[in-house]
């Protein structure tokens, strides 16, 4: 353990995720993690978008899941196929409730990313970063920032109508915004 390391203390972002994942279990809500992705995490890169994967870590959704102080890893099903994932806890971006988006955002890990994955169609997590640091919002991720519920109920001209809502029951999104 390195003098900065002692003077500091372990990281506290695995015990916040183990926290937010409790909160989320206890409550009957399904914890999502978004996850930089680089060559030191093992996730399906056709899943892979902009960077950053968001993965299911509910215990209906995985096999054997371990949240440690180090890593993240479990077994979790894809397209029917059963695979082993393994995320560094530094890798994790983002952690919050599919149902209402209540959660944490951490800091992106410094350093160039060796992988590029493959890009998908449609996009769960905004890969803009952000200066001033992150928040959650549910709503649909675009590439412009939305207006404010304020702004979009005094402005409704039908050439600037708001973003449609997310279907009753559909799964909200992580936003990075100002």
């Amino acid at each position: 353990m390195s003098v900065d390391q002692d003077s500091q203390g372990t990281s506290t972002r695995p015990y916040l995720i183990r926290a937010l994942h409790d909160w989320c279990i206890d409550n009957g809500f399904t914890p999502l993690i978004a996850v930089h992705v680089d060559s030191s995490v093992r996730v399906p890169m056709e899943f892979v978008n902009n960077g950053e994967i968001v993965l299911n870590i509910s215990f209906d959704a995985t096999s054997g899941l371990r949240l440690g102080n180090d890593l993240i890893d479990f077994k979790a099903r894809f397209g029917g196929v059963a695979r082993d994932i393994v995320v560094p806890i530094d890798h994790v971006i983002a952690i919050y409730a599919r149902e209402n988006g209540q959660g944490m955002a951490f800091p992106v890990p410094e350093g160039p990313t060796e992988v590029e994955p493959e890009e998908a169609a449609a996009p769960e997590v905004a890969a803009a970063p952000v200066p001033g640091g992150l928040r959650l919002a549910p709503a649909v991720v675009s590439s412009e920032v939305e207006p404010s519920d304020d702004a979009a109920a005094a402005d409704t001209t039908p050439d600037d109508s708001p973003p449609p809502a997310p279907p009753a029951g559909g799964r909200p999104s992580l936003k990075r915004i100002k």
